[in-house]
């Protein structure tokens, strides 16, 4: 697998929780869309992990070919 797969043209919006750690879907594969479900096992792809530095609603990136990882950075718009 070569480009990940588009999840979807547009962001996912979500409230992160301060001190948390998640793990974004690098690959496009997850069922449990825009976090990790373990799908791009053997794809050569893996999760982008962070944390939260503190509780808010952010847009992360459903097509997976934004330049500031795991957030959306409209890239979406020129596909």
């Amino acid at each position: 697998m070569k480009e990940p797969k588009i999840a979807q043209k547009g962001p996912y919006k979500v409230k992160l929780e301060e001190g948390r750690t998640y793990a974004w879907c690098r690959c496009g594969l997850s069922d449990e869309q825009p976090y990790c479900s373990g799908k791009h096992k053997g794809t050569g792809f893996t999760p982008v992990m962070f944390s939260a530095t503190e509780t808010k609603e952010v847009y992360l990136c459903g097509c997976k070919r934004t330049g500031n990882q795991p957030y959306c950075d409209g890239t979406h718009n020129t596909l």
